[in-house]
């Protein structure tokens, strides 16, 4: 897979050039001035109802208590196994899934105590990639009506513009005029992933939460979309939530990158120390499963077996969530949660014995 990598500091080089885009201002409570995102304590409960009346009996944790920030430019990417929450973190940031408590401020906002107007005029500047490119499009509308829909909800051009931007945006995502008045079951999954990312670009934002953009698609259209994803960040200064359960994937793309355990996030760092110096049991116990077609290599790296099963977010284990399956665990673990702690600079482990 051929995907162009590109360092953080040129990201953000090409991000400061971008004259055409709007800058918000700073945020005043942030320690860095380049964070276009903070993420405090976030959660996010759904309830589970019984019982005659239908009252609630129990609540499964998706996300529990999650904070990371994200700077302007750079890709941030969530991993973890299905179930870990990473996805609806993504919705959460964007509040298509309402979370139950936290903070989300973007752009010096705070999000969550946003009424619905204001949450309108914010979401320009928030956009969403999804998962699969086959449900996303309505498949009763033209190419041409599902581009344009950004403009005509929010308003933002005349209608006699309309479709000059749309030609525009599917020739920036590599597809031609003439499929302007196609319907979407006349395309690949590729191209239908290209129409998906035109639409999240029409509107210029300055987010966009990538949710497994090309884990439906063939290995093969992966790599065209990953470049593709690459070379519009750079031309119009986008920041990413990368979300995908890849490894591979992740590893090409991020700039930094947090792994999730059953709502939380066990360890954070720029991409380099979490692939090639992990220190949580589980982010070593995941790296350890990626395949690798050098054989010399193979022999090197040692293979981490977890035992059991992901416990179920109904009702997940006291203290430590991993200690049921960590090879290390010691009596501490089962009873006192750990906190996220620096371990070297810029890499963040939740564990009691990583120092």
């Amino acid at each position: 897979m051929r995907v162009c990598n590109r360092s953080l500091q040129g990201k953000r080089a090409s991000a400061g050039g971008a004259g055409t885009w709007k800058e918000g201002s700073l945020l005043a409570h942030c320690v860095e001035s380049e964070d276009l995102l903070v993420v405090k304590d976030l959660r996010k409960h759904f309830s589970m109802k019984g019982g005659i009346f239908g009252q609630e009996t129990d609540s499964v944790k998706a996300v529990d208590g999650v904070s990371f920030t994200v700077k302007k430019g750079e890709t941030f990417s969530i991993v973890g196994e299905s179930g870990c929450g990473k996805s609806t973190t993504g919705m959460c940031l964007l509040r298509l899934t309402e979370p139950t408590s936290g903070q989300v401020v973007f752009n010096n906002i705070n999000i969550l105590k946003q009424n619905q107007k204001a949450l309108r005029a914010i979401r320009k500047d928030m956009q969403v990639i999804f998962q699969d490119p086959y449900s996303s499009l309505n498949p009763k509308h033209t190419i041409k009506q599902i581009v344009s829909e950004p403009f005509r909800i929010n308003r933002t051009i005349h209608k006699s513009e309309i479709e000059d931007r749309v030609v525009s945006l599917l020739r920036v995502v590599g597809l031609r005029p003439d499929h302007l008045n196609r319907f979407p079951h006349e395309f690949s999954g590729g191209q239908r992933q290209r129409i998906g990312i035109a639409r999240a670009l029409a509107l210029h934002p300055k987010l966009i939460v990538c949710d497994e953009p090309v884990s439906a698609l063939d290995v093969s259209i992966q790599s065209q979309i990953l470049n593709l994803l690459e070379e519009l960040q750079e031309q119009f200064a986008l920041t990413y939530i990368f979300i995908s359960h890849d490894l591979s994937v992740i590893e090409h793309i991020s700039d930094r990158v947090a792994v999730m355990y059953l709502g939380k996030i066990v360890e954070m760092g720029e991409r380099e120390q979490i692939f090639n110096n992990p220190q949580h049991p589980y982010t070593k116990a995941l790296l350890s499963s990626v395949p690798l077609a050098e054989p010399k290599l193979k022999s090197k790296r040692q293979r981490i077996l977890l035992s059991g099963d992901v416990p179920n977010p109904r009702n997940p284990p006291q203290g430590c969530h991993f200690h049921t399956r960590c090879p290390i665990k010691a009596d501490r673990c089962m009873q006192e949660p750990p906190s996220l702690q620096e371990v070297e600079t810029g890499q963040l482990v939740s564990c009691h014995f990583v120092q």
